[in-house]
């Protein structure tokens, strides 16, 4: 384990990268205390998940000028789970890049319910820094796998869109890694490509790099007033 100062500089590093890879700390074995819960919470099939859901539902309404009762169900629930992996994922990924690690088990972290922008989110202090390139694979097992799982259960959306959105996430944070730092470019892909060879994304046609298309689609373009020009620039519905 290195030093508090090793351990800061990682911190520094993340945060630098952009909201989506910064993270907080805590001391660990220590209880999360308000505004501050236990990620935990997010893996069940109710309560927070649910709430987050509906909340980001009642969003996307706003935003479209729609009642919330006109966005599906499924729509909203891939855009949350989108949201969240992609803070969960961006951070590892940038840590492994640059030969560093994060401690994201799933009982090691918290979050705060926080929508319009990155969920803040907290490691403990004492796993920042490792001698050894994080587990990006662990992350999935741990926490994606069972929060993917989760909000597959509450709301009927194919876990294939699910586990794209996971694809997406770790794409877009190794390409936004190696274009920060060209001198982690080959780092970044590597993380990224490990979590591609894990079983849950082996129906991704692509591997990870600059010119993936996912081979799903997230849905966030069935809220959009111009639906044809408003897929993102990795899903399957684009056209060129």
């Amino acid at each position: 384990m290195r030093s508090t100062e090793g351990r800061r500089d990682v911190l520094d590093d993340l945060a630098a990268l952009g909201p989506f890879f910064a993270v907080e700390t805590h001391r660990p074995g220590t209880g999360p205390t308000p505004p501050w819960r236990p990620l935990r919470e997010l893996t069940a099939a109710a309560g927070p998940l649910r709430t987050r859901i509906e909340a980001v539902r009642a969003a996307l309404a706003e935003r479209a000028s729609r009642p919330a009762a006109e966005i599906e169900p499924r729509v909203a629930a891939s855009v949350t789970h989108l949201g969240l992996v992609a803070r969960l994922i961006a951070p590892s990924v940038a840590a492994a890049a640059s030969g560093r690690g994060l401690g994201m088990g799933l009982g090691e972290l918290w979050w705060q319910d926080i929508l319009g922008g990155p969920m803040p989110l907290s490691v403990p202090l004492s796993s920042a820094v490792a001698d050894d390139p994080p587990p990006v694979v662990r992350l999935l097992e741990e926490v994606i796998a069972p929060l993917t799982a989760a909000a597959s259960n509450l709301v009927t959306v194919s876990p294939r869109v699910l586990w794209g959105n996971v694809a997406s996430a770790a794409n877009k944070a190794a390409a936004l890694v190696a274009a920060r730092h060209p001198e982690l470019s080959r780092p970044a892909w590597t993380a990224a490509a490990a979590v591609f060879a894990t079983p849950w994304l082996s129906r991704e046609r692509q591997p990870p790099g600059p010119d993936f298309r996912r081979s799903s689609c997230c849905l966030i373009y069935k809220v959009a007033a111009n639906r044809p020009r408003s897929v993102c620039s990795d899903c399957v519905l684009r056209h060129g």
